[in-house]
């Protein structure tokens, strides 16, 4: 849920989903639009029907339990290196860094080097704390998020100042126009995002025939959206065109 939403966003859906789902089980067991409608609000819905798959999988696969092997980890549905470090170190104590953007960031200052995936994963891992994995990568994100913020970091407060190789002389990168400029309502997201609230909006198995324009996007992109929804899994298309969310299990 917190990947790429604010945290502030995430604390109440996440008490509500765990009461909702509390175990693996009755998460594969629900049906994706049930499940899609407990995500309202938090965007990105893939990751609502990839947790429900990872859930599945950790049923039939795996008894239920969620896996402390980050190989296993990273094998399940929408598990990736990140998530997969971040469960190991934070539920089991691995000696592991989940390597976020925050964390990215902080590892690439204090070491000052222009590192490739694999390396500065190393690098990552070889500064956990090894007697408490957990705290360090809460720590470390929390640094990132605060202190060592990608524009105008404030080194005076770090507390890893000394160690820092970049301390104090961080260049500020350039700005470049491109499609993040454009209004948030003119983009497919926004668009794919109207269209499943308005879905998780009917009843249940209901069907609806969308608009010919949804904001400033007309019959085209909506369109194209719908196909890459269905696509997704998350929606259903009849050849009239009507579509509601998907009624079966992902």
């Amino acid at each position: 849920m917190a990947q790429q939403t604010q945290i502030a966003r995430v604390d109440e859906a996440w008490v509500v989903f765990m009461e909702q789902y509390p175990t693996p089980r009755s998460l594969a067991e629900a049906s994706a639009a049930e499940v899609l409608r407990a995500w309202s609000g938090l965007g990105y819905n893939r990751r609502a029907l990839n947790l429900q798959r990872a859930a599945a999988a950790i049923e039939t696969e795996h008894g239920g339990r969620v896996p402390d092997d980050i190989d296993v980890l990273e094998a399940l549905p929408g598990v990736g290196p990140y998530t997969a470090r971040a469960v190991a170190a934070i539920a089991y104590g691995r000696p592991v860094a989940g390597v976020d953007t925050n964390v990215r960031r902080v590892v690439t200052r204090v070491t000052g080097g222009s590192l490739t995936t694999r390396e500065l994963q190393a690098e990552a891992d070889a500064l956990v704390d090894g007697l408490d994995p957990a705290t360090w990568t809460h720590a470390s994100m929390e640094l990132g998020a605060t202190v060592c913020v990608s524009r105008r970091p404030r080194c005076d407060a770090c507390p890893v100042r000394q160690w820092c190789v970049s301390a104090g002389r961080v260049e500020l990168p350039e700005r470049r126009a491109g499609a993040a400029d454009l209004p948030f309502e003119q983009t497919n997201r926004w668009l794919r995002g109207c269209i499943v609230e308005r879905l998780r909006a009917l009843g249940e198995g209901d069907w609806e025939q969308l608009p010919q324009a949804i904001g400033a996007h007309g019959h085209a992109e909506i369109s194209t959206a719908v196909v890459g929804l269905e696509r997704d899994g998350l929606l259903e298309r009849r050849p009239d065109g009507s579509v509601r969310l998907p009624s079966g299990t992902t």
